[in-house]
């Protein structure tokens, strides 16, 4: 959890992001405490990975004057200084990694947000920290595997070991299900709840209520670029608010901290 007095991890108002001529985020206001453990949830298309894009300086808001737009309570960031506070994993992060290199050096890699080694010093330190981070996630066994031969499921682990050698404030997942069968799934929730028990806190972008780990305490809806709701998981994943968001008729039931949908 954050220390006293330290400001929150992400802290917007009235964020405005446009994109040609369409607004992909609308007048959002955020605020996430450090350790926060936080869902991002709505249907395609709702600006979910603009805000992401947003968040690691990819995207840029409009200049409004009364916007506000503060990672960890500053306005300017170096990027490479921001991306070693959050730690990113996105299916799109995984197709660039879709190459002959080895899970090993996929996690190395993160230490020079770099695709691969090539010419980088790596220091004995770091290898000590890969080791730490395979360890944790269970995959020593498949370090020297290259990412080519690997399932979906086992490269993403290795991605989400690439965002945690810097031990970041928030490990940040972007639609991170997709493309995983029953196996990787359970494995990959595993290891997230791992995490979210770790101190790491964990931002989960996603159009699936099962995707939202029991750790997970507050969901944030999103819809055509704005917040549609906001809140305690158990007070906001309803039948009335969901089947809003999604436009279905839609049923929710809980078991043992999961949320699941049925009915539409």
């Amino acid at each position: 959890m954050k220390a006293p007095h330290s400001p929150p991890l992400l802290d917007f108002a009235n964020l405005t992001v446009m994109r040609g001529d369409k607004k992909v985020i609308d007048s959002l206001s955020l605020t996430v405490d450090a350790g926060e453990h936080l869902a991002i949830l709505g249907p395609n298309g709702a600006g979910k990975s603009s805000l992401i894009r947003t968040i690691t300086r990819e995207y840029y808001p409009l200049a409004e004057e009364d916007r506000r737009f503060r990672i960890l309570g500053q306005e300017v960031w170096d990027v490479s200084g921001l991306r070693s506070m959050l730690g990113i994993v996105s299916s799109d992060l995984q197709s660039v990694f879709s190459r002959e290199i080895t899970g090993r050096e996929v996690v190395l890699s993160g230490f020079f947000a770099s695709v691969g080694l090539y010419h980088h010093a790596v220091t004995a330190a770091m290898e000590e920290r890969a080791d730490e981070v395979l360890g944790f996630l269970e995959v020593e066994h498949l370090g020297n595997r290259p990412m080519t031969e690997m399932s979906t499921g086992e490269a993403r682990r290795f991605l989400i070991g690439r965002a945690l050698v810097h031990d970041p404030q928030a490990l940040v997942l972007d639609e991170p299900t997709t493309g995983l069968d029953l196996h990787a799934l359970h494995h990959f929730r595993s290891v997230l709840r791992k995490i979210a028990c770790s101190g790491t806190g964990v931002i989960m972008v996603t159009h699936h209520l099962h995707d939202i780990i029991p750790e997970i305490a507050r969901v944030v809806m999103m819809k055509d670029g704005r917040v549609y709701g906001d809140g305690p998981k158990e007070e906001v994943l309803t039948d009335e608010v969901i089947g809003g968001l999604f436009d279905v008729p839609v049923h929710i039931r809980e078991e043992g901290g999961w949320y699941y949908a049925t009915g539409y």
